[in-house]
């Protein structure tokens, strides 16, 4: 059974950090092949990831669904699509990474994202677990592309204002009767003070973890270099084993 974790969160949140801190988790624990899926259209994961990537889904699809010459000899637009697809799939040790990109243009998406969503279902069979950078507002959750998500992770820092947005992520993800088994809140830079708990509680989101500020992820972004590199003495990493033992993953 493929287990598929999705992670959200206003910009800044450190939700991509998140993301890729789950990834190498899971690479630690040999629990692969994984699919890794930036769904937020400012897509960096793959620099936390430390891979590049040619292509995205959504320009894949355009290029495929506006496609006006004849298609070759008995290939149809949804077989080039999953061909062309298959082909913006980038391949690591242990993970694959697939960029979604930003939707463009008025055109309806309904025909291209029901091939999307068969794709994707397809796709996901290969993999033991999926990893899912959304962006706040969840565009490619919405537009239904996975259906089924067991743990949706909001990222937030303990400002009121952070956890208000936290709080709309999790609204907007009720509102679209999105298949999400369970939905927690994630804190990262936190000092965890009773204060911070109150405010918690007044979110209305149950508490799952913090990720403390660590220095060596600092130094990972400053040298470009991907967190799957950290050490284990990373207390960001500490966080999450911690965070993934609560959710009883590996």
């Amino acid at each position: 059974m493929v287990y598929t974790i999705a992670v959200a969160g206003k910009g800044g949140t450190g939700k991509t950090t998140l993301a890729a801190l789950i990834i190498g988790y899971l690479l630690k624990t040999d629990q692969r092949p994984i699919l890794a899926v930036d769904a937020d259209p400012n897509s960096n994961l793959n620099e936390a990831l430390g891979i590049t990537f040619d292509k995205t889904v959504v320009s894949t699809v355009d290029e495929i669904m506006d496609r006006k010459e004849d298609l070759p000899a008995g290939i149809t637009k949804e077989r080039l699509l999953d061909y062309q697809l298959q082909d913006a799939l980038v391949e690591s040790k242990g993970f694959d990474l697939l960029v979604m990109g930003r939707t463009e243009g008025p055109g309806c998406y309904c025909h291209a994202n029901n091939l999307l969503r068969n794709f994707m279902e397809k796709l996901k069979g290969n993999y033991r677990d999926v990893v899912m950078d959304n962006e706040a507002g969840m565009e490619h959750l919405s537009r239904r592309t996975t259906r089924d998500v067991d743990t949706l992770l909001i990222t937030a820092n303990p400002a009121p204002v952070a956890l208000r947005s936290a709080k709309r992520i999790q609204e907007t993800a009720q509102k679209l009767k999105l298949k999400i088994k369970k939905i927690y809140l994630v804190l990262n830079e936190t000092i965890g003070n009773s204060r911070e708990k109150e405010k918690m509680e007044d979110v209305g989101l149950p508490f799952l973890g913090r990720i403390p500020y660590d220095e060596q992820i600092m130094e990972c972004s400053i040298n470009a270099k991907p967190l799957l590199d950290l050490p284990e003495s990373s207390v960001a990493l500490q966080a999450v084993k911690e965070i993934m033992r609560k959710l009883e993953v590996g």
